[in-house]
């Protein structure tokens, strides 16, 4: 369709592949983590990373479908460096023995993607017992970024190159709960709505990525921080709702993007030189768009900062 290959600031589209935005970039010396690798655009981020000449380590819920993601990618570039490691986004002691993990492999960081989700699911509580899509989508990736955090800016030093995280958020950033986070109704079944949730979360992705860019920026840091809208992409993370599955079959061809296309962004933020020293920024189509009003506001992102750094001291929620 016409509107999927209007170009934008970065010179490309909505059409545009993960491919497509890194051709000729060479990612050779750079170490990536790539969360919720094992299928979807967190597989197809990590076999173009990986065909760009990056060492990409795969956080995969599921081990063996990580492997055979792995497989596959090395089936088709031999040269593909990759490493699949167990990462459950949804329980902090997952998080907190893939980054003890990955710091006992001795290996830089100059990539992290936090790119792992799930959508509208039913009120449930993750083992940590906090809100299933909040635990998983944004505490887990808040988790994992600061227990990795010196490893990036070590590797920024010693190396002389940009860090830089990406945060995989979603346009339904927009349409969160009327008060953006329900601090003090994260756990509260009542007017619980799986989409408002789903919403909520990515809401939190982006006020992390902006703080997190704002203390970089302070720190005088080489490391940057942004998000992405990938686009509406038919995944599995349709699965829990029907209705949107069969509306994708009928109407996808026309205004869904492929998986080869909803990785471009974030291979595009990760890789692309022209993205070098922005930070703080969210992107749709591989160019800067526009994010809500909530996500722009700093004391919004100060307050999930502080909330989120007191649920991952304590390690729960009250009960």
């Amino acid at each position: 369709m016409w509107f999927l290959s209007r170009k934008g600031t970065s010179g490309f589209s909505a059409s545009s592949t993960a491919e497509d935005v890194t051709q000729g970039i060479d990612g050779s010396g750079l170490t990536a983590i790539v969360t919720g690798a094992s299928s979807g655009i967190g597989a197809e981020t990590a076999r173009v990373l990986a065909l760009r000449g990056v060492h990409v380590v795969m956080g995969v819920r599921n081990l063996e479908a990580g492997r055979a993601v792995k497989e596959a990618i090395v089936k088709g570039n031999p040269n593909a460096k990759l490493d699949a490691m167990d990462l459950d986004l949804s329980s902090m002691a997952s998080v907190k023995k893939f980054a003890e993990d990955f710091k006992s492999l001795n290996l830089p960081l100059n990539l992290l993607i936090n790119n792992a989700g799930i959508m509208a699911t039913p009120f449930m509580l993750s083992r940590d017992n906090i809100e299933l899509q909040f635990a998983t989508n944004h505490v887990g990736h808040f988790l994992l970024t600061n227990l990795l955090m010196e490893t990036i800016r070590k590797t920024a030093r010693a190396s002389r190159k940009e860090g830089r995280i990406v945060n995989v958020s979603s346009r339904r950033h927009k349409f969160s709960y009327p008060e953006g986070i329900r601090f003090a109704k994260l756990n509260d079944p009542s007017g619980y709505n799986s989409l408002s949730a789903y919403g909520q979360s990515k809401l939190a992705n982006i006020l992390h990525a902006n703080e997190l860019a704002r203390q970089l920026k302070e720190d005088r840091v080489e490391v940057t921080a942004n998000s992405v809208h990938p686009g509406l992409i038919a995944t599995n993370l349709f699965r829990h709702y029907s209705f949107l599955t069969g509306l994708v079959g009928l109407v996808g061809k026309y205004v869904i993007k492929n998986v080869q296309q909803g990785a471009a962004t974030t291979c595009y933020v990760a890789l692309h030189p022209k993205v070098k020293g922005m930070s703080g920024q969210y992107f749709a189509d591989s160019s800067i768009a526009k994010a809500s009003l909530q996500a722009n506001d700093a004391e919004l992102a100060t307050k999930l900062w502080d909330f989120s750094l007191d649920l991952v001291r304590r390690g729960s929620t009250p009960s």
